[in-house]
């Protein structure tokens, strides 16, 4: 059965609700996504890791042709085909459907993707397509290749298609700046701390979402509370300051901000821990689930001498992350 849910509202990035009503598909499988709702939709083909400007030209595409549906897999099959070897995910699973409703699409087919579904053969899988779920169009990019051991290709889909009075329309790579614009390109940056380079090819700030937690309290006893965020985010950036824009989920208040991400060398260091210090914020945070945007990375993590000449700098980053912040204010 289809799961159909109805919020009353859009949300925009921080979970919140605007004006706009939305209803949501979400199919748990193909086989659920073959009941006749979706005929004559044109779907779009992909991981979609972060949902970045390549996945949107693809949704973008799809809305010429009729209701936009994204059809994905869970686990990324990098997961299951090569685990040593599978990137870390730019999005969670709960992130990605978000951002798929923000970018115009009605409904979402999660396919779960184990070794037995990898033995698909092309021919299978383009009759799930247009035969079960009913595509009239199907929207992939140039490059894309489906079934068992990458069999089916661009042109054999297009046969598929054609035989059934269907289409297949492919969109080419997105360049910015002589830049492809790809997951594994942002996981680059990402790692390497460049966090304006990541947003000019996801069209948003990396962000990841996480639980304030208790931690060692030293930010305060030096005049800097911070939040102690435990995230389940597989990606995470470079270790460094970083100027930040911060909210408490389902509340529409976006906060400016400076996150340290590091082991805190100074107090003679241990487990990578993300902490963010809210400008200006007066309340409880703990037990509240925040959403971070990382906008600049300021400096990289360094040992000082002493907890005051880290208390001093730490001053420095917070009027460098305030600037930082006032530039990029919506």
């Amino acid at each position: 059965m289809i799961t159909v849910v109805r919020p009353s509202a859009r949300k925009d990035r921080c979970g919140n609700a605007s004006a706009i009503p939305l209803g949501v598909k979400l199919c748990s499988s193909i086989q659920e996504a073959s009941d006749g709702s979706l005929r004559g939709c044109a779907i779009c083909l992909g991981n979609f890791d972060g949902v970045h400007l390549g996945h949107q030209a693809l949704f973008a595409e799809a809305a010429k042709h009729g209701p936009v549906v994204a059809l994905t897999f869970q686990p990324h099959p990098g997961k299951v085909l090569q685990p040593q070897l599978a990137p870390r995910l730019i999005v969670s699973q709960a992130r990605k459907l978000e951002l798929l409703e923000a970018h115009g699409v009605g409904a979402a087919i999660v396919q779960p993707f184990s070794l037995d579904y990898a033995r698909t053969s092309p021919e299978a899988f383009e009759g799930s397509l247009f035969d079960g779920i009913g595509a009239r169009t199907v929207v992939v990019g140039y490059d894309f290749t489906y079934g068992a051991k990458r069999a089916g290709t661009v042109p054999t889909l297009q046969a598929a298609a054609a035989t059934r009075g269907a289409q297949v329309v492919t969109v080419s790579a997105v360049s910015l700046e002589g830049v492809v614009v790809s997951s594994s390109k942002i996981r680059e940056y990402v790692l390497e701390g460049r966090a304006e380079a990541a947003a000019r090819l996801l069209g948003r700030p990396f962000d990841l979402d996480g639980l304030v937690v208790p931690g060692a309290g030293r930010g305060r006893t030096i005049g800097f509370p911070t939040a102690n965020i435990d995230t389940t985010n597989e990606l995470r950036p470079a270790a460094g300051v970083y100027a930040v824009r911060v909210c408490i989920l389902g509340q529409p208040e976006w906060h400016g901000g400076a996150a340290n991400i590091g082991v805190k060398p100074t107090f003679g260091g241990g487990e990578v821990t993300i902490e963010a210090h809210l400008f200006d914020f007066t309340g409880e945070l703990y037990g509240k689930r925040l959403r971070v945007e990382f906008l600049e990375r300021l400096r990289a993590e360094k040992r000082f001498a002493s907890a005051s000449e880290l208390s001093s700098q730490i001053g420095r980053d917070l009027e460098a992350a305030r600037a930082a912040v006032a530039r990029r204010r919506p």
